[in-house]
């Protein structure tokens, strides 16, 4: 019967995982946060200057919620006029780019960090997550580490995408399974030309 080796933790937690400025970024915005935590809900312009400020591309008109958890500011680019709704876990130890128009829905958990598991000591790993124009992370959906969500995409609601997601389909369930191709119709005029 073969054996596995056992892992080795205490060599996990020697390991430098973050540079030197890094960390001091952690630290600045571990204070940093507060001050975009607790501004009133509506202050979403406040929230993007905060967010720039500590390194984020920003673009017009987006929509961050206070109550978001967005791990590491420098790692993220954002569109214009999208949106990271209520208790949205952005996880961002690798880049996290969301394309524009992009509705980022309650609670939903966008995790660009992962560990190599095949190794004893788990080295911590740290790839991009990519949401394409148009797409929705609906609520409580998960995306994983160094998946690509096409243009025009829906994540459903707990779903759980651990693969990349084609440009204008839905997926749902877990882990996440195409359901149909999104069609939109110009009837409504709802969001044209904003």
């Amino acid at each position: 019967m073969e054996t596995n080796p056992r892992l080795d933790v205490a060599q996990n937690r020697k390991a430098v995982k973050y540079s030197r400025s890094e960390m001091a970024y952690r630290v600045m915005w571990g204070a940093g946060k507060l001050f975009f935590r607790f501004s009133p809900r509506i202050c979403f312009g406040w929230r993007r200057l905060w967010l720039r400020l500590f390194g984020a591309s920003v673009g017009k008109e987006v929509h961050v919620y206070n109550t978001a958890l967005i791990y590491m500011p420098w790692n993220l680019e954002i569109g214009d006029w999208s949106s990271i709704g209520e208790q949205v876990y952005v996880y961002n130890l690798g880049k996290i780019t969301i394309g524009a128009r992009v509705t980022i829905s309650h609670r939903a958990h966008l995790c660009a960090g992962t560990h190599d598991y095949s190794l004893p000591d788990l080295p911590l790993q740290k790839p991009f997550i990519h949401i394409d124009d148009q797409a929705w992370i609906c609520a409580d959906a998960f995306v994983g580490p160094g998946v690509e969500v096409g243009e025009g995409a829906i994540v459903g609601a707990r779903g759980v995408a651990v693969t990349n997601v084609l440009p204008w389909m839905i997926v749902a369930g877990n882990p996440a399974k195409p359901i149909k191709k999104r069609v939109m119709s110009e009837k409504s005029g709802i969001g044209v030309n904003q």
